[in-house]
């Protein structure tokens, strides 16, 4: 049989919208059934389009395109579970306080966040920068002694630069102790951008 017999819309494949509904029941099927543990979707924002990746425990993931998306699926089917599957509806939540935030009408992320992928000493650094109020800075070596470990600078910057819940956990918030941005996940760029988002620099 060749494709001359088959039916256009067979041979040409399904329509994109067709594959997103099949897409939609399918992960709605997933998450009845309680088979979906990484939910993943795209959103456009200020800083480029951001991959969110969430688990039923809350937000596991948020990604830059510089880290590569697929890279990042790859990582999180390695790191959390093979079960990935595109299905927003887990994320419009976050989705909705990202939109409210690069508005200007947020301050502060209410989403749950699921932090297995950090451990140790970035763990208590990244749980300290949720705290960092919107609008201020602090410098890796305040961190660093808001923890108790003053000598932990250099530490301080690693869990700043491996932050897998970047934006929701604002590590775009410390700087270097001479006001220096320092590095950033997401590039130099979409750290000032977020800074001056929040008036946190000139």
């Amino acid at each position: 049989m060749t494709t001359t017999d088959i039916p256009r819309a067979l041979a040409e494949g399904p329509s994109p919208a067709r594959l997103g509904a099949l897409t939609d029941a399918l992960a709605a099927r997933a998450e009845a059934d309680d088979l979906l543990d990484v939910a993943v979707r795209t959103v456009e924002s200020p800083v480029g389009e951001l991959l969110l990746a969430a688990t039923p425990v809350g937000l596991v993931r948020v990604a830059f395109a510089a880290e590569g998306h697929d890279a990042v699926l790859d990582d999180l089917a390695r790191r959390v579970s093979p079960r990935v599957l595109r299905a927003p509806a887990r994320l419009d939540r976050v989705a909705r306080e990202l939109d409210e935030y690069f508005d200007g009408h947020r301050t502060h992320f209410d989403v749950a966040l699921d932090r297995r992928l950090s451990s140790g000493f970035r763990l208590a650094v990244l749980t300290h920068l949720s705290d960092v109020p919107y609008g201020r800075t602090e410098s890796y070596a305040e961190v660093a002694a808001a923890l108790d470990n003053p000598k932990a600078v250099r530490a301080v910057g690693s869990a700043c630069a491996t932050n897998p819940i970047p934006v929701v956990v604002p590590c775009h918030r410390v700087l270097r102790s001479d006001g220096s941005l320092g590095g950033y996940l997401g590039g130099l760029e979409a750290k000032t951008t977020l800074l001056r988002l929040e008036g946190a620099a000139a």
